[in-house]
């Protein structure tokens, strides 16, 4: 009788079940299909993202610090960075400005002396010497102000370089002195960085040298992130210790910081290889176990299917499991799946 019970029991439940399963909507998804492409075999080398342009701003002149910008600062290509003490370099100005004009005004007498003996020499009443001094002494005038001129510029010059600018758009990311320090010439002052033009530095094989050119396109990662980057350039120069020849490789200052630990996919042969069935990379779904794709019959429910990757390039993965080409997969909405839930494709998918 107990047992009776139980069996009606459990189909009553049953049919509960299949009637809240009928009763839920379909989950709206978005598919690709399973493509057999040929994708040439890749190998992921590190590489290290560096700024193009990196500087230590050192002092080039002596003086005590007046303003050093804080870290973090982000300052603009021209903008100022550190003003050293310029004080005695303006008071050396107005000592030059002042001998400047005593040496035009003492020239200025040498020449209306000259013009006047040259008037004179006409009439012989004046010694031929007289002239000669009257010209030497001209031609002294004018090389004293030119020089004069010349420690003008000199002290402009070095006003100017009291105060420090940036050299290029950046951040500043550490100071090595502070207000109030007096510097040395060449002391550095801040470390100052450009965080939007950024790039990868990477080592790789002297077997894939003639393999890469500027301008191709590889594929980079850090951590489970990916995205396509261009190479940049190409040192074509190995290192014979370590086998080694160095590229750089452009990097979105979004996807990774100055600092940042990469992998870069380099292409192991210059042709494609054989085709194989590849998927799109959004269908993948990983998880710490396994690495699956959910497939969508043809009554439209929802199939989970593991698979093994193999090379990836842009957009599209190497998978090995139980798919054959032309399967529909979800790309857009498959992590909140299970299998056999019923599915509706977007249309235009």
């Amino acid at each position: 009788m107990n047992r009776k019970f139980e069996t009606f029991a459990l189909s009553i439940l049953c049919g509960i079940a299949q009637a809240q399963t009928a009763s839920t909507p379909p989950a709206i998804v978005e598919v690709g299909q399973a493509t057999a492409s040929k994708l040439a075999p890749l190998r992921w080398v590190p590489g290290s993202v560096v700024s193009r342009d990196d500087a230590k701003i050192a002092s080039a002149e002596a003086g005590r610090l007046d303003f050093v910008a804080e870290v973090g600062t982000r300052v603009k290509a021209g903008e100022r960075l550190a003003k050293l003490d310029d004080q005695a370099l303006r008071l050396r100005r107005e000592e030059l400005l002042a001998e400047l004009r005593r040496t035009e005004a003492k020239q200025a007498l040498s020449k209306t002396q000259l013009d006047r003996l040259s008037k004179l020499e006409a009439s012989s009443a004046i010694a031929r010497s007289q002239l000669d001094e009257a010209r030497a002494n001209l031609e002294t005038d004018g090389q004293t102000a030119a020089r004069a001129r010349a420690q003008l510029r000199q002290v402009e010059y070095d006003i100017a370089q009291a105060d420090v600018r940036a050299p290029f758009s950046g951040i500043v990311t550490e100071r090595f002195a502070q207000r109030g320090e007096y510097l040395q010439i060449g002391a550095n002052i801040v470390h100052f960085v450009d965080t939007e033009h950024i790039e990868a530095r990477v080592q790789a094989p002297l077997a894939l040298a003639d393999k890469i050119r500027p301008g191709m396109q590889v594929g980079m990662r850090k951590g489970p992130a990916e995205q396509d980057a261009i190479v940049r350039a190409v040192v074509p120069v190995g290192d014979e210790r370590a086998r080694q020849f160095e590229l750089r490789v452009g990097v979105d200052p979004a996807f990774a910081l100055v600092g940042s630990a990469v992998e870069v996919a380099l292409p192991e042969t210059a042709e494609a290889a054989n085709a194989a069935l590849t998927v799109p990379r959004d269908a993948l779904v990983r998880r710490t176990d396994r690495t699956y794709v959910m497939r969508v019959s043809g009554d439209n429910k929802a199939e989970q299917v593991v698979v093994t990757l193999g090379t990836s390039s842009g957009e599209l993965v190497e998978v090995r499991g139980a798919l054959n080409v032309g399967d529909r997969l979800v790309v857009r909405g498959a992590e909140r799946l299970s299998a056999g839930q019923s599915v509706a494709v977007r249309s235009g998918s």
